[in-house]
């Protein structure tokens, strides 16, 4: 039996309390660095169930995990997301249960998402510019992510972040105008460097690099940069903006490993736990989840050898694609 102490500790002392927990491979964006214009997306019966889900949960919580990350594809497009939020929500031990979104169906699904017990929301948008923000996601409307801002600042969540994945020669002439429409309406912001995940036609990632060093000139050009120590349990390195409440971090897998404070596992939609972003290192959950439904104690057993795999450091090079799989399929 796992002892009710037992927590995740992987080979580099490193202890695990965060997991992001995929809900779903599928999205309504096309985005043009997180998948291919025309994606193969999992057979409905390979994706784990809510009950799965929530077990699988159950038992990191019981292994000390505090923190819970709801990520996709699109995590609302899942059928009875909330009846799933609810029932980690509800999970004892879970310090703070979370949500990277969209935004898209955020006009409908923010207040329903406070109240079934979401705290804080990430909302990815890369782009103000309408048409530039068509062209990034493919398919998207910049009209309804906005909207979906202003019902998740409604709906009073106790803080909201967006995250904006900057590319040279798409974006980068918007770091200026993604930080002033957050810190104009109190929002937190990461930049995000393009991290090298599964084949894509759109562009070269090598050309597209972009460095936070270099955002963090141009924003310095502009605001007072206070350096911070605080931490929201992720990658992102925060800076605080003089005179305001708005925070901005900085995820830099490529110029600035963070892997020596890494504090994470994800768990794939289909039931892969992935012990590290840039290897393909994981155990399958989903086959213990069936062959012994309800036996909490084998998966535990599991999960806690599985860390014991969690490699030291990722090594991402924007030149070459090593792993295969997509970010809609990684999570998050």
């Amino acid at each position: 039996m796992v002892s009710p102490q037992a927590t995740l500790i992987d080979p580099f002392g490193r202890s695990i309390n965060y997991l992001r927990l995929s809900v779903t491979d599928r999205c309504n964006l096309r985005c043009t660095y997180c998948m291919a214009e025309e994606m193969t997306f999992l057979p409905k019966q390979q994706i784990l169930s809510l009950e799965e889900l929530r077990d699988a949960a159950t038992a990191f919580v019981e292994l000390g995990v505090r923190k819970i990350r709801l990520t996709g594809g699109e995590p609302l497009i899942r059928r009875d997301i909330l009846k799933l939020v609810s029932s980690l929500a509800a999970l004892p031990g879970l310090d703070e249960l979370t949500m990277t979104t969209n935004g898209v169906l955020l006009p409908t699904m923010a207040q329903p998402l406070k109240e079934a017990g979401i705290a804080r929301l990430n909302i990815s948008i890369d782009s103000l510019k309408a048409d530039r923000f068509k062209q990034l996601t493919r398919v998207g409307e910049l009209d309804q992510v906005l909207q979906g801002v202003r019902a998740a600042k409604a709906a009073g969540f106790a803080k909201i972040k967006l995250n904006a994945v900057i590319l040279a020669g798409f974006n980068d002439d918007e770091v200026l105008d993604l930080t002033r429409f957050a810190v104009d309406n109190g929002l937190d912001i990461s930049f995000i460097e393009e991290m090298p995940l599964g084949e894509i036609s759109s562009h070269r990632r090598h050309d597209t690099q972009i460095t936070s060093g270099h955002i963090r000139e141009q924003l310095a050009a502009e605001y007072q940069l206070l350096d911070s120590t605080e931490t929201t349990g992720g990658p992102s390195r925060y800076v605080q903006v003089a005179n305001s409440d708005s925070k901005i971090g900085f995820i830099s897998p490529i110029s600035n490993n963070f892997c020596d404070s890494c504090n994470r596992v994800r768990m794939t939609a289909e039931g892969r736990l992935l012990l590290c972003l840039g290897n393909e290192h994981s155990l399958d959950l989903r086959e213990i989840l069936r062959t012994w439904p309800g036996d909490s104690e084998r998966l535990k057993r599991h999960i806690i050898q599985a860390i014991g795999d969690k490699p030291e450091r990722h090594y991402f090079d924007p030149e070459q694609v090593d792993i295969v799989r997509f970010m809609n399929m990684t999570g998050g």
